[in-house]
């Protein structure tokens, strides 16, 4: 298995670079439900946050990238189910995806809750607000 850094994840996805995007796209074609490319769900966190802010995507439109992704036999996405659980809830609020991430990891680790001082994570992502 063949690890993706996010560089080469951002070129498949934007085609903003002719040679990168072309040998980004090179190399995931070569990818197999047999012998699958690795995302880590620290590649995933960092996709959303620059498709959000260096090429302004909006929520749903990362939404659909993400499935797309997860949703792929070629590819293998670390915590998987988890990172479903925060996308489906970054959709529904205004807290940013790495916050949602870090309340599943924290559920799922067996938390009763993860505090945080943002008042968008607290109301969106589940947490609760330190005040």
């Amino acid at each position: 298995m063949i690890g993706l850094d996010t560089n080469v994840l951002v070129r498949y996805l934007v085609q903003d670079d002719a040679e990168q995007s072309a040998a980004a796209e090179s190399l995931l074609k070569t990818f197999t439900a047999e012998a699958p490319g690795f995302i880590s769900a620290v590649s995933i966190i960092e996709l959303v946050w620059v498709l959000q802010s260096c090429y302004e995507a909006g929520r749903h439109d990362i939404r659909a990238v993400m499935e797309d992704l997860l949703r792929t036999r070629e590819l293998v996405v670390e915590r998987a189910e988890l990172i479903w659980q925060s996308l489906r809830i970054f959709t529904q609020g205004k807290a940013d995806f790495a916050d949602c991430v870090i309340e599943r990891c924290g559920h799922a680790a067996g938390c009763d809750y993860t505090i945080t001082f943002d008042r968008d994570a607290a109301t969106s992502s589940g947490m609760k607000l330190l005040r």
